[in-house]
């Protein structure tokens, strides 16, 4: 009897270690975010394949700092093509609403869209001059008031709802775009500190941890925007935008949606 016993033990005691290696293996697995590959990977990335920290920002702004730069007017065109309505080819899809609107509805007036500079002009002043100012990679249709609203606040989690902006959260120094956006802010913003290093006429932008930058070039919370690369990939709409801006406007394209995992190699 005491044999028996014995074995159903040493049997129980092998079911539960299994139990417990497969609740453990998955937490292993999930992290870190794993490579992706791209296309673009052995001709427009390939210096910078294979390389991470200052080296791969490094790589990275040389390669996309060949940039064909637009005019702020030919902004207002270009985003009625980079953010067309997948299902309606009339309208334009706006960020931090999801709202889809009509192309003729460009302009300052209530219930129009306006052209929303999601790296704040003014944190590095550089205004609406030809290069950050006109970078179609952080400009994006959005509605007029929500625009104003959302105004040159650093980006964090938080606040009260935003009218007109359902999902989308605001305090008196943050917003929070809402999830379907949330990832798009984050590459957005992390493309321009890359770049836009101080090597040419603008200030070298980068990411911080505030929440309160004003007018300095910086832009925050970086801790949060990272969290938002991760829980917000890279969508059709986003992917089918940097692919648009690259072959038709600037020639250049937003790394971190062709690789999200830069993001973490890097910051």
């Amino acid at each position: 009897m005491f044999a028996v016993q014995i074995g159903r033990w040493k049997v129980l005691a092998t079911a539960l270690s299994a139990l417990l290696v497969g609740l453990t293996l998955p937490t292993v697995a999930a992290t870190p975010a794993s490579a992706t590959t791209n296309a673009y990977d052995t001709t427009y990335y390939k210096n910078a394949i294979g390389k991470t920290g200052p080296s791969l920002k490094s790589s990275l702004h040389t390669i996309i700092g060949s940039q064909t730069k637009i005019s702020y007017d030919a902004v207002w065109n270009a985003l009625k093509v980079t953010d067309q309505d997948p299902n309606n080819s009339g309208n334009v899809i706006l960020l931090y609403s999801g709202t889809s609107r009509s192309k003729a509805l460009s302009g300052g007036d209530v219930g129009d869209w306006n052209r929303e500079h999601v790296w704040a002009q003014s944190h590095g002043s550089f205004g609406t001059s030809a290069g950050p100012g006109t970078d179609l990679h952080h400009l994006r249709p959005a509605d007029v008031q929500v625009n104003s609203i959302r105004g040159n606040k650093d980006f964090d989690n938080g606040g009260s709802t935003v009218s007109g902006a359902p999902g989308s959260y605001t305090d008196s120094n943050s917003f929070e775009p809402r999830d379907a956006d949330k990832g798009d802010v984050a590459r957005m913003i992390l493309y321009m500190a890359v770049r836009y290093e101080g090597d040419d006429a603008w200030a070298d932008l980068e990411p911080n941890d505030s929440v309160s930058n004003g007018s300095v070039p910086y832009h925050g919370r970086l801790s949060v925007l990272k969290q938002w690369n991760e829980q917000d990939p890279p969508s059709a709409f986003e992917e089918r935008r940097n692919n648009v801006i690259h072959s038709t406007y600037q020639g250049n394209r937003n790394p971190f949606i062709d690789h999200p995992e830069w993001v973490e190699a890097i910051w």
